[in-house]
C-alpha cells in the first residue's frame, strides 16, 4: 500500500503545486468561461500517465475532459470531480496577479486556487500516484473536469446527459472544505419578481402608476413569508436575501417598472415548486387588495438541496480514511453553497462526499489563495480513499 511517506515526497508536491500555478495561467472566467484550453491541458496530463481521455467540446470554446483508469470490475466506479471555470476577480485590486500563480509564504494565489483548481491538480497528482503505484483496482476510476460550474453547470448537465453516471458508484467533489468532510449542500434557488406600473412626468405623479410602490408592498409581503420546512440536522435553516433591485429610469418618471432578485438557500426536504405556489398566491392576493397590482416570477436558478446519509457506508469509509491518514477523527458536515452534486444526485443517488484542499472562504474573494500543505494533506487524502475504496 501507499504509505504517507511516499506522498510526502517533495517532488510530489512540488508537481502539484507547478501544475496548480499552470492552471491558474488559464483565464477561465465564468462568463464566457472559455475552459477548453485547460481541458486540452488536462487532458495531455491524463494521456501522458497512460488514461483513456476524452475531451467533450461543448462550443464557444468550452469543454469537459473526463479520464477513466480501468479496474477489474469487481466494484462499481469511484468518480472524482471538479469544475473548470472561476468567478471574475472582481473590482478590488489584488496584490498578485490573480493569473500568475504566485507563490508567496508557502501559499499559491490566483483565482481560482481554491475554487477549485487547488482540488483539480490535488486529484490529478493523486491519481498519478496510483497509476504509477502500479496497485490493481477493483473497480474504475474516472477523473471529470466540468465547465459552468459557476453558473448553470452546462458541463455536469451534459456529462449526465452522456451517461456518465451510469457505472459510478460513489462521487468525490473537490470543491475546497477547509479540510473537512461534507456530505450535504444547501440548495440554491434565485427568482426575479417584476412589478409593472404604468409611466407619466415626474411632476404628475397621480396620471402614473408607481411600480416601485408597487414593489415595495410586495418585499413588505415576502420579509414576513415562513418558510416551509423540518430543520436539518447538517445544514440547519433555509435563507433568504432580496439581493438586487432595479427599478425607474430617471427622477423626473414615474416608474413603470421594478425588478428585484432573490437568493434562497433551502434545506433537504423542499420543494422549489411549492414555493413558487406561495409567492403566487402573495401576489393573486395583493391583486384583489390593490388596484391595477401586477406582478409575474422568473426562475433564474433552481438547484435541490442534497444530502448522502450520514450512515452510508461511503461516508463511514470516508471518515475512517481521514482517520487513518490524518491520525483523527472528524464528523462529515455540510455546507450553504451549492456545487455539481445538485445536478449529479438528482440524476442518480449515489452517495457523495465533497473535499477538497484551500478554504471555503476564500472562494470568490480577491487575494485568493491556497496553502501549499493544504495541497498535499488534499492528496494524500485522495489517494487514501482511492485505496480503501478501490483497492483493499
Amino acid at each position: 500500500m501507499i504509505n504517507n511517506e511516499v506522498i510526502s515526497d517533495e517532488t510530489l508536491v512540488d508537481e502539484a503545486v507547478k501544475v496548480l500555478k499552470e492552471m491558474v495561467n488559464f483565464k477561465t472566467v465564468n462568463e464566457p468561461g472559455d475552459e477548453k484550453p485547460l481541458a486540452e491541458y488536462i487532458k495531455k496530463f491524463l494521456d501522458d500517465i497512460g488514461l483513456e481521455t476524452e475531451l467533450d467540446d461543448l462550443g464557444d470554446n468550452r469543454a469537459n475532459v473526463i479520464g477513466r483508469l480501468r479496474g477489474t470490475g469487481e466494484r462499481e466506479t469511484l468518480l472524482f470531480n471538479g469544475h473548470l471555470d472561476t468567478v471574475p476577480p472582481g473590482d478590488i485590486e489584488w496584490q498578485y496577479n490573480p493569473y500568475s500563480g504566485d507563490i508567496v509564504d508557502g501559499k499559491v494565489y490566483g483565482r481560482g486556487t481554491a475554487d477549485m483548481k487547488g482540488g483539480l491538480a490535488a486529484m490529478l497528482i493523486a491519481l498519478k500516484t496510483i497509476k504509477n503505484s502500479g496497485l490493481e483496482l477493483k473497480g474504475d476510476f474516472v477523473y471529470s473536469a466540468t465547465a459552468g460550474e459557476e453558473t448553470v453547470s452546462i458541463g455536469a448537465v451534459k456529462f449526465v446527459n452522456d451517461g456518465g453516471l451510469d457505472d459510478i458508484g460513489a462521487i468525490i467533489i473537490g470543491e475546497p472544505s477547509s479540510e473537512k468532510i461534507n456530505i450535504a449542500e444547501k440548495g440554491a434557488f434565485w427568482i426575479e419578481i417584476t412589478t409593472y406600473g404604468q409611466t407619466a412626468h415626474g411632476a404628475f405623479p397621480g396620471k402614473g402608476v408607481n411600480a416601485v410602490v408597487y414593489m415595495n408592498y410586495l418585499v413588505s409581503k415576502l420579509l414576513k413569508y415562513k418558510f416551509k420546512y423540518e430543520k436539518n440536522e447538517i445544514v440547519g435553516h433555509p435563507t433568504m436575501n432580496i439581493s438586487t433591485i432595479h427599478g425607474g429610469v430617471k427622477t423626473n418618471v414615474v416608474p413603470d417598472k421594478c425588478s428585484i432578485t432573490i437568493d434562497m438557500r433551502t434545506v433537504p426536504g423542499m420543494e422549489h415548486d411549492e414555493i413558487i405556489a406561495d409567492f403566487e398566491k402573495i401576489i393573486n392576493k395583493l391583486s384583489t387588495e390593490i388596484s391595477g397590482f401586477k406582478a409575474d416570477i422568473k426562475v433564474l436558478n433552481n438547484r435541490k438541496a442534497v444530502e448522502t446519509n450520514s450512515d452510508h457506508p461511503f461516508v463511514k469509509l470516508a471518515e475512517d480514511t481521514y482517520k487513518e491518514v490524518f491520525g483523527k477523527y472528524i464528523k462529515a458536515t455540510g455546507v450553504s453553497f451549492y456545487t455539481d452534486a445538485s445536478i449529479f444526485l438528482p440524476a442518480k443517488q449515489v452517495p457523495c462526499i465533497f473535499y477538497g484542499p484551500g478554504d471555503s472562504n476564500m472562494a470568490h474573494q480577491p487575494n485568493e489563495y491556497i496553502t501549499i500543505d493544504s495541497l498535499e494533506n488534499a492528496i494524500k487524502y485522495y489517494v487514501g480513499l482511492i485505496e480503501n475504496y478501490l483497492v483493499r
